[in-house]
């Protein structure tokens, strides 16, 4: 997993409250156990017209925002369905952050799980940082995981809570299979011992 330090891009900005998993990948993406290539599907339903035509409107197909890193989003976001796909589609297309005044409970952990910070704000930070993002690509917002901050682009800071067992993961690009070969030495000696102690096992 990419470790999450500091990160300035462009965010884009869906003003949209209840966002959930099926928005951010419909359920016909689903097949795929392959976290890459979703990316071209993220709000697949929102993107494009049922002939596959890009929507003009939508955020994403503008040219200002097509290189976003940052969605700064309505309350209660990735709610829905429990599909580890959404945050496999986010992070294809290259969104690194979220920032709401709400998440559901497990596409938060989700995101944690594969690279991307979900920032929980008041909704007075989040209304400030989504006017700044409206303006366009030259509006770049930085995310800072050590300090917890995030700076719109006329240095306005805000400070962000986060779980510090989580942000250790983030910061040094630790997914669960990473956690567990941290202690590859503590299970490799345990196996040996198993393995002359119990030799049937």
């Amino acid at each position: 997993m990419e470790r999450f330090t500091t990160l300035t891009g462009i965010a884009a900005p869906m003003p949209l409250v209840n966002i959930d998993t099926d928005m951010i990948i419909p359920k016909q993406f689903l097949k795929t156990i392959q976290r890459s290539g979703l990316g071209k599907n993220l709000f697949d339903e929102m993107r494009y017209t049922q002939d596959g035509q890009e929507i003009p409107d939508f955020v994403l197909n503008q040219p200002a925002y097509r290189k976003s890193q940052i969605i700064i989003a309505g309350d209660n976001f990735g709610c829905g369905s429990s599909r580890e796909h959404a945050p496999w589609a986010l992070l294809d297309f290259g969104i690194r952050c979220v920032i709401s005044t709400s998440f559901a409970d497990i596409f938060f952990s989700n995101c944690f799980k594969n690279g991307i910070l979900p920032v929980v704000l008041p909704p007075e930070a989040v209304a400030h940082l989504m006017d700044d993002a409206k303006k366009g690509e030259n509006a770049r917002i930085t995310i800072d995981l050590e300090s917890q901050t995030v700076t719109a682009s006329d240095g306005t800071t805000f400070a962000f809570e986060v779980d510090a067992f989580k942000k250790h993961c983030l910061l040094n690009g630790l997914d669960d299979i990473g956690l567990t070969l941290e202690k590859a030495v503590a299970i490799d000696a345990y196996e040996a011992k198993a393995a002359t102690t119990r030799p049937w096992a």
